[in-house]
């Protein structure tokens, strides 16, 4: 994915949030003068969910879903699909084909949700040092991410390989315009009797055709703590990173050599102007200022040292310094000159909310001083019969939002740009949540996962034709 392409991608992302303050402050639509529209309740998109004969994915009339890959099935490496599949992002492969990095949420000792076998009889075939914490021979870590390439025309895989291993609970992550997949730990485990090596970082998954696995290399200088999300501004690379707490903190990782964020760089920590340690989170039982929703609030970044964190402190003494606090910082996606990222359970009803980030044009120069970035809440939902826990973003080629839900019976929700919310799909075969929402680079195709029984499916259909214009 080139710069352009990339820019474009996120072009249309931020277009697609353009019309969320229609319902911002409730997360209801306003009346339409179609008399069939009534606030606070869902309309359009793609009709009526339909029941699946299969009992496993509800979805619109016209649209189909694929299972096109599933935990513990033979990979062309040899190796297991493993499971608890969770973050992606698709590339251009060679001969129209799609390829796709996705994460796995495995923790060290689900033997059964790993590569190697119920009784890591697969381990002897991977050299020790490409395994990032070999765990001694006998404790190996489990958590890594897997490469597809998927064939549209055929809607099947065609090869699919390990290519990063010995991680812990990779959850998210984000695509870098240089075409490569950065995946994070959701994880601090410290070196112990099992483990050889200190966890929490970010690690880097280049695109390959051919099955290979990737030097597992943390990127110490991004920072140890529970990573959740990145994503990449192409002008200048620099990242940013959301962190799954309750108490987490949003950061910025500026690198020191543009694309090649192996050579280092500095870690800070945002913080809102005027309002030192402030609660973006707005729980009812919290006291102090509530952030207001669709407020725009000028940000400054913070520099923070030892973010190496053997403590996994790095939120208390940011906090400390004066950065904002947020509730469970999730998937995050650029935009063109912004981006926007979701925390879980923000908000008064404890629902959730998605923030957006408008850069300075001096963005991560001494310039932001007088022209500062901006923050401001998009959405704090208050029904969720619209949508709830906003956890992975993406965007369709038409330009609206689509995200998982992270519940026991999740749904895809999609949003317009006038802000109109419709839901796209329900899973109704397994009480476990949506992850990885995805597009492929044409549009075309939806990959989503469903990661309690470690299912990859693929979901076609008209997605630029939406029944009539929501509110």
């Amino acid at each position: 994915m080139d710069r352009r392409r990339f820019l474009f991608r996120g072009g249309q992302y931020g277009l697609g949030f353009l019309g969320l303050q229609a319902f911002a402050l409730g997360c209801k639509p306003t009346t339409s003068p179609d008399t069939n529209q009534t606030p606070g309740k869902l309309h359009y998109g793609y009709g009526a969910l339909q029941e699946d004969p299969e009992g496993i994915l509800n979805l619109p009339e016209g649209f189909s879903y694929k299972i096109i890959s599933r935990k513990g099935t033979p990979m062309s490496d040899g190796f297991l699909v493993p499971g608890a599949a969770d973050g992606m992002a698709t590339f251009e492969a060679p001969g129209d084909k799609v390829m796709i990095i996705r994460n796995h949420e495995v923790s060290p000792g689900d033997i059964e949700g790993g590569p190697f076998g119920p009784q890591k009889e697969l381990l002897s075939r991977i050299s020790p040092d490409k395994v990032y914490d070999f765990g001694k021979g006998v404790h190996p870590c489990m958590g890594g991410t897997t490469t597809l390439i998927y064939d549209p025309s055929t809607q099947m895989v065609e090869t699919e390989y390990l290519s990063l291993a010995g991680t812990i609970r990779n959850c998210a992550g984000g695509p870098t315009p240089w075409n490569s997949w950065l995946t994070c730990e959701e994880d601090t485990s410290p070196p112990n009797s099992e483990r050889e090596k200190w966890h929490g970082y970010v690690f880097e998954v280049p695109t390959s055709n051919v099955p290979s696995l990737a030097d597992p290399i943390p990127i110490k200088e991004m920072g140890r703590f529970n990573h959740e999300a990145v994503c990449v501004d192409p002008r200048s690379s620099i990242v940013y990173l959301t962190e799954d707490r309750g108490d987490g903190l949003i950061y910025r990782f500026l690198p020191n050599t543009k694309n090649n964020l192996h050579n280092g760089g500095k870690l800070q920590v945002l913080a809102i102007k005027g309002h030192p340690g402030f609660e973006t989170r707005n729980w009812a039982d919290l006291p102090g200022d509530k952030m207001e929703i669709g407020k725009k609030y000028e940000v400054e970044w913070l520099d923070i040292d030892g973010v190496d964190a053997p403590e996994d402190d790095l939120r208390y003494r940011g906090f400390a310094k004066g950065a904002a606090r947020f509730a469970r910082g999730e998937g995050i996606w650029y935009g063109d000159g912004d981006f926007y990222f979701a925390c879980t359970n923000g908000g008064q009803l404890e629902h959730g909310q998605i923030f957006h980030y408008t850069l300075s044009p001096n963005e991560g120069t001494s310039g932001e001083l007088n022209n500062p970035p901006t923050l401001e809440i998009f959405i704090e939902p208050n029904d969720t019969d619209l949508v709830e826990s906003c956890d992975n973003l993406t965007i369709a080629a038409h330009g609206d939002l689509v995200i998982c839900e992270d519940k026991p019976t999740p749904r895809i929700v999609g949003v317009t740009p006038k802000g109109g919310v419709y839901h796209i799909g329900k899973n109704v075969g397994y009480k476990s949540e949506f992850a990885g929402a995805t597009f492929s680079p044409d549009g075309k195709t939806l990959f989503v996962n469903i990661q309690g029984p470690g299912l990859t499916l693929a979901i076609t259909g008209p997605w630029d034709k939406r029944k009539g214009e929501l509110i």
